[in-house]
Parts: structure tokens; sequence; C-alpha cells
């Protein structure tokens, strides 16, 4: 049976992860999973193919859901108290991957401290209540501000394999958090395992897949340091996933369709499979 053995948040879209030991599944992924946006000049979003400084702004949510703290190496940690949207009919224009979408702009302190520590004008948004993002794939759904199904799912046996591939060619292995997946699971022999899930029951929730998840250049990011670490995992990645519309795979997207509790620990259970 496999299980899963590391649970990630990323409530700050491209910025550092948030591990737990439990979370709650909603309907778009775990909670506060991209609830953030950082946007610059147009509300155009950033992200990591193109600030990789991202990387090393580290939030965290309170307990309540209420604050977001935002922390970077060499400036002082910023707390906001969220704004959001449900007293003012006030939205910003935003895009991302040139799509429009309303969200609830953060103030004037969020965007100087973000502008101070990228090294260009930025600002915070909010998906609001009203948000109704439908996601496409297999299995449609919703989400927040990821860049497409809210919850990546990525086989411990998946990321060995590569690494053997990796390390087999002279050179250095990368580490899982490259890939920014919300749940790693182990306890399958053969990798890419995941693909082939499509319905899966883990703690209080059900998952259906999507669609396999395409990498792309954040995967080179160094999610310490915001630096460019390339040329792996891409290069070896190219070597045996490519897929027909472009790019290379590793790890499953899947959307929520049903809400519960999550816990490391959880067994995760696929009660129905495709063939490939």
């Amino acid at each position: 049976m496999a299980t899963v053995i590391a649970m990630t948040s990323y409530p700050v879209k491209g910025c550092a992860g948030v591990p737990a030991t439990g979370a709650e599944l909603t309907p778009a992924g775990l909670a506060h999973d991209r609830s953030f946006l950082v946007v610059g000049p147009g509300g155009v979003f950033r992200s990591q193919r193109k600030d990789p400084r991202l990387a090393v702004i580290r939030p965290e949510v309170s307990a309540d859901g209420a604050q977001l703290a935002l922390g970077a190496p060499g400036v002082k940690t910023f707390h906001l108290d969220i704004d959001f949207g449900t007293g003012s009919p006030a939205r910003a224009d935003v895009e991302m991957f040139g799509q429009p979408y309303r969200a609830v702009d953060q103030g004037e302190a969020a965007a100087d401290w973000l502008s101070e520590v990228l090294g260009a004008e930025s600002r915070l948004v909010r998906v609001p209540p009203e948000h109704g993002r439908v996601t496409d794939g297999l299995t449609p759904g919703t989400s927040g501000f990821a860049d497409s199904s809210p919850v990546h799912v990525l086989s411990l046996a998946s990321f060995d394999d590569l690494n053997r591939r990796i390390t087999a060619a002279g050179r250095p292995p990368v580490p899982m958090d490259r890939f920014r997946p919300n749940l790693v699971v182990d306890g399958w022999d053969a990798p890419q395992t995941e693909d082939r899930a499509r319905r899966v029951t883990v703690g209080g929730g059900v998952l259906g897949f999507a669609k396999l998840a395409v990498r792309c250049a954040v995967t080179l990011v160094d999610q310490h340091t915001g630096g460019k670490a390339g040329p792996e995992p891409l290069r070896t990645l190219a070597s045996y996933r490519r897929v027909p519309e472009g790019g290379v795979a590793f790890g499953s997207k899947f959307s929520v369709l049903e809400t519960g509790k999550l816990t490391v620990g959880d067994a995760f259970d696929v009660t129905e499979w495709g063939t490939d």
C-alpha cells in the first residue's frame, strides 16, 4: 500500500513551500495552496521561470488563516493582515499564462516589501471569494493560482529512478524540492506509477487524475538560493520522459473530488487505474 510521506503547500505562487504533517484538503487543493500571487507591472504574474529569487521568500500563514508572514534573507520579516476582499468590491486585474483573473490587492506595504526583495516593481494579490477558476484535464476541477490542477503528486520511486539516471551519468542528484510537489508518495516499486492512478482515496479526501505534470525551467532553480542551477533535471528527463504535446513530464496532477483532512502517513489508495 502506498502512503503519503511528505506534504507541502505553497501559499504564494512561486515562493518557498511550507511543509506540514497534516492539512485540510479543499476544493482548490491543500489549504492556502497558491492562494496568493506576486504580480509585476500590468498585473502580469511573476514566476521562478523569470524571477528565480521568488524561491527565497518564505511565507507562513497563521493557524487561523488570517495573517501572512513573509521572510527573506537580509530583510525584516513582513506581517500582513490578509484582505480577503469580503468587505469591498474592489478588485485588481491580473494575468497568468495570458488568462485574465480578478484578485484582491494586499496593499502598499506588501508591494514595497516584495519590490525590495525582488529588485523589481511587484505587488501581492489574493484569490477573491468569488474565484471560480475551472481547471482542465481528464478530471476537471478548480484551483487558486496553481499552474493548472491543484494537487501535484510525485512518487519516491519516480524521484529515485530519475536520480539514478542522473548519477549514472556522473552528475550530482537533484533534491525533491526542485519539483515542488504537494504530496510525495512511497510504497510503489515501479516509477511513474502515479501516472496510471485515476481515482484515489487519501485521508478523508478523494482525488481524480487530471494530467501529467509537464516540467519547466523552475526545476533548474536552486530552491534555497534562488539561483539557476541547471541543466539537470531537464537534461536527463528529456532522454526518457518526453510527451507528445511537447516538453517532459514528471509526476501527475489531480483534481479534488471530495474534501477532507490529510495527514502524513495516510494510505494513498488507488481505487481506479488507467492503462497508461
